[in-house]
């Protein structure tokens, strides 16, 4: 898939969540951009559509916010499963990819003869700084 270029709304809310300390939601990218002339929560949600496409975010569906691609040069689309960590106490999130699990994931959907679409592993729980 060849990306185009971004427009200035993808952009800037591109530049915000590439920033952020951790994830997130739409209204909290409204309320930083609001200095920017974005008045209105779509024209956030219409640049967030179009980075997801590009593979330049991610949504963490558990929390209803999103996240800066943690490896924009490749092709996340190209990895089955994206996997995340997300730390209930910080809201720190790291995002990851582990063949073993995606080549499992990927068997067992096969022997059920299910079409797999995009598959996102939410893990919930406290990371070592507050473990």
């Amino acid at each position: 898939m060849t990306m185009q270029p971004l427009t200035r709304n993808q952009g800037l809310v591109f530049e915000v969540l590439s920033q952020a300390e951790a994830p997130l939601s739409a209204y909290s990218i409204l309320d930083k951009l609001r200095g920017d002339g974005f008045r209105a929560p779509l024209q956030v949600y219409r640049a967030l559509d179009k980075l997801l496409e590009f593979g330049l975010v991610h949504r963490l569906e558990s929390i209803n916010a999103f996240v800066a691609c943690a490896h924009p040069d490749e092709d996340c689309h190209a990895h089955g499963v994206t996997a995340f960590t997300i730390c209930e106490s910080c809201g720190k999130v790291t995002e990851f990819h582990d063949h073993t699990i995606e080549e499992r994931l990927k068997a067992f959907a096969r022997d059920r003869n299910f079409k797999t679409g995009k598959t996102t592993i939410e893990i919930r729980g406290l990371c070592a700084g507050c473990a």
